[in-house]
């Protein structure tokens, strides 16, 4: 049973629409605070888009996703799991972007995930455009690769933009790989799809042994038969969980800046994130979720629900793992 410190204020107690909201309805401690220790996973927020290129607003994403989390309860529905009941989680804050200054933001990043690491804590991150999983993975894979599993609908596998722009929401997971951050042989991505430049970031992926599950082989096959595959690939050494609201069908999560028809439904969005079940993941994101285009919260209220499912993951394996 964990600390009822760590358990949400329930919606009987006081109202969802009252309180200050945080991730979830959990406690908020910083970095600094003597009851880190503690925490087994820490909900965090990464309020930047700075590697955005087309249309900006995912900065505004982990504030509505918070808004939004006061909805989430403490049992899963689907499964029964209580995760609050299970493992101490927190809602651990903010990192503080540099919104003048892209790389300075990005150190900034992994120096927070840095801390969180080394306190023993999985980060569970609401995003932030894509590029924040880079200086996330910077702290979490930099003494052994990390294998991942990744549901989007680009691979942001790009080697540059603009003729030599290394660091945009494109190209984190090319940057990973070549930073011996990501094992690509234990990589998969999940939902690729939409009209393209070249096939530049699919050559990278077949050269350096990606695993790429287009959105037809996705479709064909359906959501068992493609995460059987995934956890197979991922194994059972250390995983990252990755995953872009857009991998979502736009008529279902509207709210990002580079949607991409032809996607899984709401339902199967949150299927896939529970048959991640037994996978040793060791930090997870939700990114690309932009309010301006969304204004009725939707789109975040499927990523804090994408994010509830991760969770019931980690308190089922930590709960393993403590047994």
């Amino acid at each position: 049973m964990t600390d009822s410190f760590f358990h949400p204020v329930s919606g009987f107690d006081v109202p969802r629409f009252a309180g200050v909201p945080t991730f979830m309805r959990l406690p908020h401690l910083s970095l600094d605070d003597p009851r880190l220790k503690d925490v087994q996973v820490g909900l965090i927020g990464t309020p930047w888009d700075s590697g955005t290129t087309n249309r900006p607003g995912p900065r505004h994403g982990p504030r509505q996703l918070r808004d939004m989390s006061t909805m989430i309860r403490a049992q899963n529905g689907a499964t029964g799991v209580r995760p609050f009941e299970m493992v101490n989680c927190a809602d651990l804050g903010d990192v503080g972007p540099n919104p003048a200054d892209l790389h300075d933001s990005m150190d900034r990043i992994t120096q927070f995930y840095d801390q969180v690491v080394a306190a023993d804590v999985i980060p569970l991150t609401g995003g932030g455009d894509h590029l924040c999983s880079l200086p996330i993975l910077r702290a979490l894979g930099k003494n052994d690769p990390l294998g991942m599993i990744h549901f989007d609908s680009h691979t942001d596998l790009f080697k540059d933009y603009f003729g030599g722009t290394q660091y945009t929401h494109g190209t984190p997971f090319r940057r990973a790989i070549e930073e011996g951050l990501l094992d690509p042989k234990r990589v998969v991505q999940i939902g690729i799809r939409g009209t393209t430049y070249d096939s530049e970031d699919r050559d990278f992926a077949d050269a350096v042994g990606v695993r790429v599950i287009a959105i037809e082989e996705f479709h064909a096959r359906g959501p068992e038969d493609v995460m059987a595959e995934a956890r197979e690939i991922a194994g059972s050494q250390p995983t990252y969980v990755s995953y872009d609201i857009d991998f979502v069908d736009p008529a279902f999560a509207p709210g990002t800046g580079t949607p991409e028809v032809g996607g899984p439904n709401s339902f199967q969005a949150l299927q896939v994130a529970r048959l991640l079940k037994g996978v040793n993941i060791v930090g997870a994101d939700l990114v690309e979720v932009s309010p301006p285009f969304d204004q009725s919260g939707a789109t975040a209220f499927l990523g804090v629900s994408i994010m509830f499912e991760i969770l019931c993951n980690l308190a089922l394996a930590l709960g393993e793992h403590s047994e």
